[in-house]
């Protein structure tokens, strides 16, 4: 019998187990230019929890003015209530957003802020300032409904206006996340410019100013091919909890090369030659993308997905 592939040869300094917190549900079909059916949307969240993701973005519940992809959000989340073994986060833009979510039972809240003056001008009309005390009250109100708190810290490598981002101003606005209440941190490289060493100075930077490791989260973007290089740099480092969107769905609106999130089949396929667990079934997850980019009328860009499943570029 022919041995599995890929061989799994384990590395030193890495963790045993990581969580992987999908984010193709929201993050992924945010960025469609035609709005999926709600139908779709839930068989795609239940076939990806069979597959074994226990951490699975859902929808978010901004205006639909400003999201229409997601504006089926109130009739989403309820034909989700059977995955009572799935964490099922939901990003909240403001206070009414929350009012929303609690409202539908949401348990795992995420905010979204920027590490740069020019996103958040672009992306909430406000300045960073702005935009920390606009979140101030939703953190406050989540947290005593006893929601978990996920803040989304976009533009920590690089700006498509501003260039490289400072460590230390990404270090500010990543502490003034925490000090809200925000229970975790993820690192957002929103225009995929990072590299390995950028990763781990950051990391170590946060760890410096009192930001414990095993509360941050890291999201690549693979717009220059160093989502998996950059990803293993911050496993290296000790993060156990990686962002990443089935079969590559996603983009950057910013970046018009951009490819794209980090896929989850591939970072499923190298975490499986390190011998990390992550309690997925790669083959179910890489069939359940397939369907899905047969939903949306394309191949995926996953390269472990048309791998495994010949599906033609």
């Amino acid at each position: 019998m022919t041995p599995p592939l890929p061989m799994v040869a384990p590395a030193e300094n890495l963790p045993k187990r990581i969580r992987i917190h999908e984010v193709g549900p929201r993050d992924g079909l945010q960025n469609e230019k035609t709005a999926v059916p709600t139908e779709v949307k839930a068989e795609f969240i239940h076939r990806l929890a069979t597959a074994g993701l226990t951490t699975i973005e859902a929808t978010s519940f901004v205006h639909p003015k400003w999201v229409p992809q997601l504006a089926d959000a109130e009739t989403l989340y309820p034909a989700l209530q059977d995955l009572g073994h799935v964490e099922l986060p939901v990003l909240v833009p403001n206070e009414r957003g929350l009012q929303r979510a609690l409202a539908l039972g949401a348990s795992r809240i995420a905010v979204f802020a920027s590490a740069t003056e020019s996103f958040a001008k672009a992306n909430l009309n406000r300045t960073v300032a702005e935009s920390l005390a606009m979140f101030a009250p939703v953190v406050a109100r989540a947290k005593e409904s006893g929601a978990h708190v996920r803040g989304y810290l976009s533009m920590c490598f690089g700006d498509p206006w501003e260039g490289a981002v400072p460590v230390p101003q990404v270090v500010s606005a990543a502490r003034s996340l925490l000090d809200l209440g925000c229970d975790e941190l993820s690192l957002g490289d929103t225009i995929g410019v990072a590299t390995p060493g950028h990763v781990t100075a950051l990391l170590s930077a946060l760890n410096d100013a009192g930001v414990p490791t095993d509360r941050i989260g890291v999201h690549f973007h693979d717009t220059y091919g160093q989502a998996l290089s950059n990803t293993l740099a911050a496993l290296q480092h000790g993060v156990t909890t990686v962002d990443a969107s089935a079969g590559g769905l996603g983009g950057c609106p910013y970046a018009k090369i951009a490819t794209g999130n980090l896929a989850t089949e591939d970072l499923v396929w190298m975490l499986q030659g390190l011998g990390i667990e992550t309690g997925v079934d790669l083959g179910r997850l890489s069939a359940t993308s397939a369907w899905m980019a047969d939903r949306l009328g394309r191949p995926s860009p996953s390269r472990t997905v048309r791998a495994l499943t010949h599906q033609e570029q």
